[in-house]
């Protein structure tokens, strides 16, 4: 018996290895992507997306139109968003008209304009059958540097606009008897990461939140998904938020940084939905490996972290010369 389970151990460890190098997401994610459900099983349902205007937002709202799935395009940029209309209707091949891609523009920190422009939605396509809550900004920022100010405006994007119109959505969900709600979390939803703990915050809180609405709501009709992605080529670093009030990072991802495309991250994205995956990690290696050991094996976890440190983890998840830690060591030199 003892031999037998060396035995299975042994499997196991060798299908996860085997899954870091294959796959660019975990284990349950990667399974759905090659067996499970295409993303045209959604086709003729209408997803309601937050930050449409760019980045994991556009790239997962083209996914879906490519498989006649209609779409509700919110954010500030009314201009953007009607480019990214165009791209949608070109990439479904007449699978979508102008009618089948609605474009509201919205500040999601306006919490005031959640149930009017979800029901201008409802009465636009006559439903709305998933909300893909995507819209929100990374930080960059040295931990006992960051203003309060900054936490606070954080929190208020990236949580409780969250919060907000997924409750406006759970309430139109519970009058149709079901429904499904996404989030786009982060690795750093997962794993506290160094140099940007409001995000961390912001994105931990939303799993406490999800993982709450899940448990209240299994076995009547509303689906949660949770979607962590690691590093994605995005315009997200150059806008993140800093240490103090109304700066931005103002940094570029480079062409060459080892990040997810947006294209392939807008695919797994829209494959979640279909497949209405519970919680899904979505990443280049190691930041996929760096996760297991961290949530599974937390005690090597630990030893790993001081081996590597918070410098050499920065630079490989941003790719930078200069850490912010050196940089703000060097300016206090200054």
């Amino acid at each position: 018996m003892f031999d037998f389970l060396i035995y299975l151990f042994i499997i196991y460890v060798v299908v996860y290895l085997v899954v870091f190098l294959i796959f660019d997401c975990d284990l349950e994610t990667g399974f759905y992507d090659k067996f499970g459900k295409p993303i045209g099983h959604l086709r003729g349902k209408v997803v309601f997306i937050t930050g449409a205007s760019s980045g994991i937002g556009e790239h997962t709202a083209i996914a879906l139109a490519k498989n006649g799935v209609k779409l509700v395009l919110t954010a500030r940029r009314r201009e953007e968003l009607e480019r990214v209309k165009r791209a949608c209707i070109e990439a479904s091949k007449t699978l979508l008209s102008q009618n089948d891609v609605l474009v509201i523009p919205m500040d999601v920190t306006d919490f005031s304009s959640h149930k009017k422009n979800w029901d201008y939605a409802v009465r636009h396509f006559g439903k709305v059958d998933i909300l893909f809550n995507n819209a929100g900004r990374s930080q960059r920022a040295v931990f006992e540097t960051i203003d309060m100010g900054v936490d606070r405006q954080m929190f208020e994007l990236n949580t409780f606009s969250v919060v907000n119109l997924t409750r406006v959505a759970v309430n139109y969900f519970n009058t149709v008897g079901g429904g499904h709600i996404a989030v786009v979390s982060s690795i750093a939803g997962i794993v506290g990461v160094p140099y940007s703990a409001t995000y961390d915050g912001t994105k931990h809180a939303i799993h406490g939140y999800m993982n709450a609405l899940r448990s209240e709501k299994t076995g009547r009709g509303l689906s949660v998904s949770i979607i962590c992605p690691g590093p994605v080529s995005t315009n997200f670093l150059s806008e993140s938020f800093t240490n103090t009030i109304g700066q931005k990072y103002g940094k570029s991802v480079q062409p060459t940084d080892r990040r997810m495309t947006g294209e392939r991250c807008g695919h797994l994205c829209a494959m979640v939905l279909a497949n209405k995956i519970r919680e899904s990690w979505v990443a280049l290696s190691p930041v996929i490996l760096f996760t297991y050991f961290a949530v599974y094996f937390p005690v090597s976890f630990n030893f790993l972290i001081k081996t590597i440190g918070p410098e050499r983890l920065f630079k490989l998840r941003d790719s930078q010369e200069l850490t912010l830690q050196e940089a703000y060591t060097k300016s206090r030199k200054e």
